[in-house]
């Protein structure tokens, strides 16, 4: 592989990580607000299940991708 496509496919990865840890962020505080709410919306629910979804296919993707924080 060429130094010029492992450096674009680091870039990658690492952006990939930057998003998981991103979205697992937004997953707990979205996780937290509807836990301490008296009634939650149908709305409030529906983004929680949304940003747990995006959460999980970007892990799914980097164990695919065979990605790992500690080796980056």
């Amino acid at each position: 592989m060429a130094f010029g496509k492992r450096k674009k496919l680091k870039e990658r990865e690492e952006q990939l990580l930057r998003d998981i840890f991103q979205l697992q962020s937004e997953w707990m505080k979205l996780k937290n607000i509807i836990e301490k709410s008296v009634e939650p919306s149908e709305i409030g629910r529906y983004d929680l299940m949304v940003a747990q979804a995006k959460y999980f296919f970007l892990l799914r993707e980097a164990r695919y991708r065979n990605i790992n924080a500690r080796h980056l």
